[in-house]
């Protein structure tokens, strides 16, 4: 049998979509048609294994299947469920949970299990039997795989498809490849580094921050990379797909469910927030009513009419962080931008860098954000910003940026900012415009290097920043218009003198006609 390539792969499980359009909505097709996939995976890789300690081990069937990595109970075997006829989602279901139950170590309680397949409103029989006999046409085991990652491949690019097709509701769980890329290269994880992703979506920056290490380290393509992932997302079905995405890209990554700002997880055993040497994340742009405890418990006044109404929270006043995040200001209630690139500074290490995609508002919005950016850059932790083109993202059309801190500047970047325009790097797209390889890679070499480049990037002194109090707007940098071409009043004039004498010529021949004929 020839080994599956990529496009193959791709073709075939979008197929799967087609599918199920007309079922359910197609911002749900990520849910059932990764846990299929991964329920088909799990069963290919199992009989694999099996396989392989009967043959070289000459262990028996039952000794096989019990030494393996991963189990896979009897009643979560492909080759069963295959011939299930009816409440196949019932017994899909079952599959998941037994998975779960048989596989603790691997921490999977709940994340299989987060997808129901029984309800037979959205699936019926019919469906689920045309979604396995297609999730059967191709093997899936290791050793018909161009690579034992290219199922985290086409993972992700089924990620990006769904975003596409969902439209603003991928924006929720998928940022695009380019942007990923781009931030990650410019905080630059090293072997043996925590990377860390407060609002890690489907886990793609923590899984690029792995590459790049891998693809940096003297000793490429090892079996295990050298490196601490860990993440935490509020949405339980985002975070379930994190969970089989770190699985079928072979990374180990501690990913916690939950709100970041109001409840965040990774906590040390005193109870403090646990450290890391990268923070890497693209918050939900300008997140309203950000402080859940502010919110659930509305304080209330007697109106004029005698009728009670709620008062809107004051957060400069009401919201109290027990770790001690907000040491900048408290962001205002509209706005989440700051609250979350503050609990990223707290967890960085003190030789550690952070990269955050905000809203360019963050660059320039008075009020407490100007207070806490002042702060920010009073404090020398900003060491870029690299404003974005528009219309990169799935969940809004507006540009951002990235920020780029850390806590110990190196010594010949101390006291300024460097600030690059890539507002015109990138591939017009028919919805979305694309930051592509060359873009990523001409951002990066420029943001290295550090110099001063024409309408580009300027290394800003603080003093400057200061002088425009504060205001990190990208256009009060980088001038990107083109300056008026320099006039030569003498031809000018020599023109005119020309003009003035056909005009002149012209009259002069008017005339004689006129007077030709009588007039």
């Amino acid at each position: 049998m020839p080994q599956l390539d990529l496009d193959t792969l791709e073709s075939w499980l979008w197929d799967s979509a087609n599918i199920l359009r007309g079922s359910i909505d197609s911002s749900d097709f990520k849910n059932y048609i990764f846990g299929l996939l991964f329920l088909k995976r799990v069963n290919d890789v199992f009989e694999e294994e099996v396989d392989k300690l009967m043959q070289e081990e000459g262990y028996s069937r039952a000794e096989a299947e019990d030494a393996t990595y991963l189990k896979v109970p009897a009643e979560a075997r492909w080759e069963a469920l295959k011939k299930v006829t009816e409440n196949i989602g019932v017994a899909l279901d079952k599959a998941f949970a037994a998975i779960e139950y048989q596989n603790t170590e691997l921490k999977l309680e709940g994340v299989l299990t987060a997808t129901k397949f029984g309800d037979k409103e959205k699936l019926s029989d019919e469906t689920l039997q045309r979604l396995l006999r297609h999730f059967n046409l191709h093997s899936l085991r290791n050793e018909d795989l161009y690579t034992p990652d290219l199922l985290g491949d086409a993972y992700e690019y089924l990620i990006k498809q769904f975003a596409d097709d969902a439209g603003k509701k991928g924006g929720e769980f998928y940022t695009p490849r380019g942007v990923v890329r781009l931030i990650v290269g410019l905080i630059r994880p090293q072997p043996g580094n925590s990377v860390y992703d407060p609002t890690c979506g489907s886990g793609g920056m923590l899984i690029e921050a792995a590459r790049y290490i891998d693809e940096h380290s003297k000793d490429r393509k090892t079996k295990f990379v050298n490196v601490q992932l860990a993440g935490q997302e509020k949405n339980l079905g985002t975070w379930a797909i994190a969970k089989l995405n770190m699985l079928l890209h072979n990374y180990s990554a501690d990913l916690r469910k939950g709100d970041t700002l109001t409840d965040p997880r990774h906590l040390t055993g005193d109870k403090e927030l646990m450290l890391f040497d990268r923070v890497i994340a693209n918050p939900p742009f300008s997140q309203d009513r950000w402080w859940t405890p502010a919110e659930t418990n509305p304080t209330k006044k007697l109106g004029r009419n005698g009728k009670e109404t709620e008062v809107v929270p004051n957060y400069a006043s009401v919201v109290a962080d027990p770790f001690g995040r907000l040491l900048y200001g408290t962001p205002p209630r509209s706005y989440a931008d700051l609250a979350f690139l503050q609990h990223m500074l707290a967890v960085l290490r003190q030789e550690g860098r952070m990269g955050v995609v905000l809203p360019h508002g963050t660059l320039f919005r008075g009020g407490a954000e100007g207070t806490i950016r002042e702060k920010l850059l009073q404090a020398d932790l900003v060491e870029g910003i690299v404003g974005l083109p528009s219309a990169l993202f799935y969940n809004t059309g507006i540009p951002a940026a990235i920020w780029v801190l850390t806590k110990t500047k190196a010594p010949e970047r101390r006291g300024n900012v460097l600030v690059l325009d890539a507002s015109q790097e990138f591939k017009a797209g028919k919805n979305q415009n694309e930051l592509e390889e060359t873009h990523v890679q001409r951002i990066l070499a420029a943001y290295e290097a550090g110099q001063d480049v024409d309408k580009y990037l300027r290394v800003v002194p603080l003093s400057e920043i200061k002088a425009n109090d504060y205001n990190l707007n990208i256009s009060r940098y980088i001038d990107r218009s083109e300056a008026a071409a320099a006039i030569d009043l003498a031809a000018v004039h020599v023109a005119l003198r020309e003009l003035e004498a056909k005009e002149a010529e012209i009259d002069e021949k008017l005339e004689r006609l006129l007077e030709e004929i009588g007039l």
